[in-house]
């Protein structure tokens, strides 16, 4: 990575130091067993969609190709973080790189990103399905599908090219720990050597255009979804409508609520204990419970997992 002009104190960081979470080599030992459980089942749950969507041909369809993307964009989103963490629990120096804290600050935010960009591709397909059903067929071709899905990955990594390379540039000095245990936003702009409102109002503003217009879009989406189904006489088809954009809407909720407490205002975020607590709902436990969310109201899914634990 190269390292600023500027910069010429940051040349001597050649490794931070992630505290993770304060406790006893006890209490770290059962940490790391109650999160690779998490671990192992988040793998297991959302490979489990993929598979489901893979091998059932009545789930060919742009929604759960859509859904099945999501699981696998979820499955790299927390192997983005939490096999580092896992290390950490067991290891007595809990160091990583500087090259390797920017390459996972870059990776992490921008599947999030991503997964910013996906939900509200998620709210277009249903947007789509539910409102013009006629055209659906023809708006949300498999190339389209692939199209926009692609649109999501290259967008996301896009996105944050502009707030890694600020990041790579802030010049760090004295200590060199992290309170936290990833490479965050918040986490990296506290044990800077100056501070750096620009980089930090930089960063606030490319969290805040992609959480707020996501978001926007989202709620506008199903906003005309919920007129055009509460026009829909009471029956299977509106109780179907409802059952999956109250999936998608739960899964907005959890998501965006907890991420924009984080990056709308990463300067003022100065509670680590919070950033930790956070970071860890919206990157662990959201991808935990997404598999359950969406297939616990939904037959079809259901009954394609099901063929999936008897193939297994």
């Amino acid at each position: 990575m190269h390292i600023p002009r500027n910069s010429n104190i940051t040349a001597n960081i050649h490794e931070f130091i992630l505290l993770g979470f304060l406790c006893s080599p006890e209490v770290e030992i059962l940490l790391f067993v109650l999160f690779s459980i998490i671990y192992v089942f988040t793998l297991l749950g959302n490979s489990a969609i993929i598979c489901a969507v893979w091998w059932d041909q009545q789930l060919y369809t742009p929604m759960y190709t859509l859904l099945a993307n999501f699981s696998f964009l979820e499955i790299c989103y927390i192997n983005s973080n939490v096999p580092n963490m896992l290390f950490n629990f067991l290891s007595k120096t809990k160091t990583i790189s500087y090259k390797g804290c920017i390459l996972q600050f870059y990776i992490f935010l921008s599947l999030c990103a991503t997964e910013l960009f996906f939900l509200a591709l998620m709210a277009f397909d249903r947007y789509v399905a539910i409102c013009c059903p006629l055209h659906y067929p023809v708006i949300m071709t498999r190339k389209v599908c692939g199209t926009l899905v692609s649109a999501c990955w290259v967008g996301g990594f896009l996105w944050l090219v502009t707030p890694a390379t600020l990041i790579s540039q802030v010049p760090f000095c004295g200590s060199n720990v992290i309170d936290h245990y990833l490479c965050d936003l918040g986490a990296l702009l506290a044990i800077s050597c100056v501070p750096v409102p620009k980089t930090t109002l930089t960063c606030s503003t490319f969290s805040a255009v992609i959480l707020l217009i996501t978001l926007f879009y989202i709620l506008v989406s199903y906003i005309m979804v919920l007129r055009a189904v509460l026009q829909v006489p009471r029956g299977s088809s509106r109780r179907k409508a409802f059952s999956t954009c109250a999936s998608h809407l739960v899964v907005v909720s959890l998501f965006y609520g907890s991420i924009m407490v984080m990056y709308v205002s990463p300067g003022a975020a100065n509670q680590p204990g919070l950033q930790k607590f956070m970071t860890m709902f919206y990157s662990i436990a959201t991808p935990l419970l997404n598999p359950l969310i969406y297939s616990l109201r939904n037959k079809e899914m259901k009954a394609a997992l099901r063929k999936v634990m008897c193939k297994v």
